[in-house]
């Protein structure tokens, strides 16, 4: 567990009797962050929700964080400027350090564009704790997805700030995962996260 400093004052943290040990003992599975990095249209949240669903068949405590989803309550106030990106991710990396604390495995499907960001959230939870999974996927195969039409509008010029149009995506460097969800097939995908979840002891083998 990580626990940072806080601006707030007259604020002590209260250290709770059961743990985050306790409560990965009775899960049956260590709490991990599988962070799902991409292009808008790569397939993150299909990718994260079918894992999910595979955890859940498993035995798993899961929770999936979708972008659009925290957009809509959380970060509701936030617009798309890189100074509010920032705060997006900041935000999304204490949530999730709560959720670990909760002994769950905490699916998040973010375009998270930026490295520093991505550092800002391993930093918060752990570097043990943040498994960077990057769903690498042509730019051209994204647009021709498109279920959502964004990319049409911001060639458009509708939409300001959009990653891979007029905003930057920084590749990880050194991901845990790389998977080609361009052309790999889903259970494909699905298997190898699974795969190092297991050789990394986060779930049992079985």
């Amino acid at each position: 567990m990580t626990i940072h400093p806080s601006s707030s004052a007259n604020v002590v943290w209260h250290q709770a009797s059961v743990t985050q040990e306790r409560r990965e003992r009775l899960n049956g599975h260590r709490a991990v962050n599988l962070w799902f990095t991409g292009l808008s249209g790569s397939g993150k949240s299909t990718l994260a929700h079918a894992v999910e669903e595979r955890l859940h068949e498993l035995g798993c405590r899961t929770f999936v964080f979708d972008g659009d989803n925290v957009r809509h309550g959380l970060c509701g106030d936030l617009s798309f400027s890189i100074e509010d990106r920032h705060e997006n991710i900041r935000r999304i990396g204490e949530m999730v350090n709560l959720f670990l604390q909760a002994g769950v495995i905490a699916l998040t499907a973010f375009i998270s564009p930026m490295r520093s960001d991505r550092q800002r959230v391993r930093d918060i939870i752990g570097d043990d704790a943040f498994v960077e999974v990057y769903c690498r996927c042509p730019l051209e195969v994204c647009e021709e997805r498109d279920v959502k039409g964004m990319y049409k509008k911001a060639r458009a010029g509708e939409i300001k700030n959009y990653t891979g149009i007029s905003s930057p995506y920084e590749e990880p460097v050194h991901p845990d995962l790389i998977l080609d969800s361009g052309s790999r097939p889903l259970e494909e995908c699905v298997e190898a996260v699974i795969r190092l979840l297991r050789e990394r002891k986060i779930i049992e083998q079985g």
